[in-house]
């Protein structure tokens, strides 16, 4: 079944430019209770097993890779580097904070986006 409206620039470059800002709008969203809650997500992060100072360091990480992130993957004339950005925040967040104890909706919700994040990781340029 071929769909002939794929083929128009203009539409392809639209539905580029939504599905990258539909899938950055779960990154960006996260950004300011991050950003106003830092004290308490740093100790919810410590509460992990990870030492207070370096919950700090990392929490400051993942506010740096979500801004960057989603503002490169969305308007940067390279996704990629967005993609790696965004990479960079949400495998580790996902080790940490979804597999043990396993909560399988907040899994299976980020290996979705760690596969469309790879799948323009990977893609070669326009």
């Amino acid at each position: 079944m071929k769909i002939h409206f794929l083929k128009n620039k203009s539409i392809k470059s639209f539905l580029d430019f939504f599905s990258r800002v539909s899938i950055s709008a779960i990154f960006i969203s996260a950004i300011p209770g991050k950003i106003n809650d830092f004290e308490r997500t740093v100790e919810y992060i410590s509460s992990k097993g990870i030492p207070e100072p370096i919950s700090s360091i990392l929490l400051v990480g993942a506010i740096i890779c979500l801004i960057l992130g989603s503002g490169f993957f969305i308007f940067g004339e390279n996704q990629k580097i967005g993609s790696v950005f965004l990479l960079l925040f949400i495998i580790p967040t996902t080790i940490i904070f979804h597999l043990f104890p396993f909560h399988q909706r907040a899994v299976f919700m980020n290996l979705a986006l760690i596969g469309g994040l790879i799948i323009t990781a990977i893609r070669e340029p326009k």
